[in-house]
C-alpha cells in the first residue's frame, strides 16, 4: 500500500474516529491490488473474506438469479463495499466486477471484526455506516415499488441535477445500460422512457442530460425526502449509483 493512500482511507467516515494506533494496525494487515477492467472480483455466495476500499477506478455491484442479473450499485473512489457481509462473517449477497482498471485495498474481515470489538469509536462508525446503507436500500425499494418507470427516471435525473448544484445540464455518471438495470428496467424501456420525457422537460444528447423545464420535471418526479433523502450523514458503502458531473 502506498503511504500517500492512507490519509484518503483515514478520511472515510468508517475510519475517521478510531484510535490512530488501531487504524495503523488494521492497515498493516491490509494490502492493495490492481484489477483489470471487466474482472469479476467476488461472486455472490462466496465467503466475505475482505472489506474492499475503492481507491481508483469503479466497480459494479450486481445480483444474479435464474440467468438474469441486475445492477445494485456502482462504487467509485473513495468508498467501501461490502461492509455488512464482512462484519457478520456471512456470504456475499452481491457479485462485484470492475468497470475499468481499478485499485482496491483489501481489509481482512477477521481483523475488521476483531477491531469492531476493540475500538468503541470504530464500532459506532460501523453501526452508522450499516444504518445508512440500510436506509439507502429502503429508499431504493420504495422507489421501485411506488413509482412507475417514468417517475423513477425523472426522479433519478432530477436528483442528479440537484447533486450537481442544480445544474440544468450534466453528464450521466454511468452507462445507460447500468442505469436501466439499477432502476429495474430494460435498456429498451429506458430509451423509450427518455424519449417520452421530452414532453416533461427533459432532453438527452448522448450521455448529456438537459433539463428544459425544471418545473414540469419536478411535478412529475414529486421529490420526497423520505424516498430521495438525503440523511444528514453520508453513506460510503456503495449503496447507490455515483453522482453526476457537469
Amino acid at each position: 500500500m502506498r503511504p500517500e493512500e492512507l490519509p484518503e482511507i483515514r478520511h472515510l467516515h468508517l475510519f475517521r474516529d478510531m484510535a490512530h494506533a488501531n487504524f495503523e494496525a488494521l492497515m498493516a494487515s491490509s494490502y492493495a491490488q490492481n484489477f483489470p477492467p471487466g474482472l469479476e472480483m467476488i461472486r455472490q455466495g462466496d465467503p466475505a473474506d475482505f472489506l474492499h476500499i475503492v481507491l481508483e477506478g469503479s466497480v459494479e455491484l450486481l445480483a444474479q438469479w435464474g440467468g438474469r442479473e441486475c445492477t445494485m450499485a456502482v462504487v467509485r473512489p473513495v468508498s467501501t463495499f461490502i461492509l455488512a457481509a464482512s462484519i457478520r462473517d456471512a456470504p456475499y449477497l452481491m457479485s462485484a466486477r470492475t468497470l475499468e482498471r481499478t485499485r482496491i485495498i483489501l481489509v481482512p474481515s477477521s481483523d475488521l471484526r476483531a477491531m469492531f470489538r476493540r475500538d468503541t469509536e470504530f464500532s459506532v462508525s460501523v453501526i452508522n455506516e450499516l444504518a445508512a446503507g440500510y436506509r439507502s436500500v429502503v429508499r431504493n425499494a420504495k422507489t421501485l415499488k411506488l413509482r412507475n418507470s417514468r417517475e423513477r427516471v425523472a426522479s433519478y435525473l432530477l436528483h442528479q441535477s440537484l447533486l450537481a448544484g442544480g445544474a440544468a445540464s450534466y453528464i450521466l455518471p454511468v452507462e445507460k445500460r447500468l442505469l436501466a438495470s439499477y432502476l429495474g428496467m430494460t435498456p429498451e424501456n429506458l430509451s423509450r422512457t427518455l424519449k417520452v420525457l421530452e414532453s416533461d422537460g427533459l432532453k438527452m444528447d448522448g450521455a448529456r442530460v438537459i433539463i428544459t423545464d425544471r418545473e414540469k420535471l419536478t411535478a412529475l418526479a414529486q421529490p420526497d425526502k423520505l424516498i430521495d433523502g438525503p440523511d444528514s450523514a453520508g453513506n460510503e458503502s456503495g449503496a447507490g449509483l455515483p453522482t453526476s458531473h457537469i
